[in-house]
């Protein structure tokens, strides 16, 4: 018979109460030798430990998608990542030079919708440490010096603003000085509502400074992932000397559900994924982020040569 000092429970004096209030609650308690603990005093699991593919539900550690480039390993299916992730998958060793990080956004119009935009700014800066929706980075790829900015969507959807503008330019004024081809990784929702017509310029502007690129003659890689939308997709999005993709990025200009609530029709299967832009015409291909490096390596290779 088991030892009855561990069925019931004792009071501070180390006194049994079996009709105690306690003692009734032995069934919601785990009672080992005198000492009662409840479900409170159990561990929980470490928060981002674990990760689900939103693909297949494939469940895996964050460690194991990590060391697999955030792709699963049982669907191909590609994670979305920000810039701090593609910097490392890219630059040998991880050593790269970020360019023009001391500019950050500024509310000029006062703009308030749910909130103020300065205060929705002030909350992403202290939450992230991101100082816009786009990073531009100076580094070798597989021995291949090249410019790349990326685009972080967790910075308000990766929206297109008047820093991001002037980040994209000054990238370009870079790689004509240091005679360097400019990537572009988009990962963006499209125009900043809260700049209105100073979000909508940047769309000339950008496009603008790419003719000057091309006057130079130095390439430009328009790399679009899941999801690329709006100003970026009718702007410099599709203006690449060759435009790639990841693996079902969703890419277009208006969402398949506002195109289908418009033209009342299903719309065609993977509408909008890369695999359909790259069917039509959209796409110079389709790279699979294990290959990105050796495959961009490869295209600044053949345009330096």
């Amino acid at each position: 018979m088991k030892n009855r000092e561990e069925d019931i429970e004792v009071n501070l004096t180390g006194e049994e109460t079996p009709g105690s209030e306690a003692s009734k609650s032995r069934w919601f308690k785990r009672i080992r030798k005198g000492i009662t603990t409840s479900t409170a005093d159990k561990k929980e699991t470490p928060e981002g430990l674990w990760t689900k593919c939103p693909s297949c539900n494939h469940i895996c550690t964050s460690s194991e998608l990590k060391e697999n480039l955030f792709i699963c390993s049982k669907c191909n299916f590609h994670h979305r990542i920000g810039s701090d992730e593609y910097f490392d998958i890219l630059f040998d060793q991880a050593e790269f030079k970020e360019l023009f990080d001391n500019i950050k956004s500024k509310d000029v119009l006062n703009f308030t919708d749910l909130k103020n935009y300065q205060k929705r700014l002030d909350e992403i800066h202290a939450k992230t440490d991101l100082k816009d929706s786009m990073r531009v980075a100076v580094g070798k790829i597989n021995g291949e010096e090249m410019v790349v900015a990326c685009m972080d969507f967790e910075f308000i959807g990766g929206s297109l603003g008047s820093v991001m503008g002037e980040k994209f330019s000054r990238a370009v004024d870079y790689c004509i000085k240091h005679h360097l081809p400019y990537l572009v990784i988009s990962k963006s929702g499209g125009a900043r509502m809260m700049e209105s017509a100073f979000s909508l310029m940047q769309l000339a502007k950008t496009s603008g400074k790419l003719s000057q690129l091309s006057d130079a003659k130095l390439p430009f890689i328009s790399m679009l992932t899941d999801p690329t939308f709006g100003g970026i997709s009718a702007s410099f999005g599709m203006l690449g000397d060759i435009n790639i993709a990841e693996p079902g990025a969703l890419i277009g200009f208006a969402g398949p559900r506002v195109i289908k609530e418009t033209i009342k029709k299903d719309l065609p299967a993977g509408f909008q994924r890369s695999e359909f832009l790259l069917e039509h015409g959209f796409l110079d291909f389709i790279v699979d982020r294990k290959e990105l490096k050796n495959k961009l390596s490869e295209v600044a290779y053949l345009f330096r040569n």
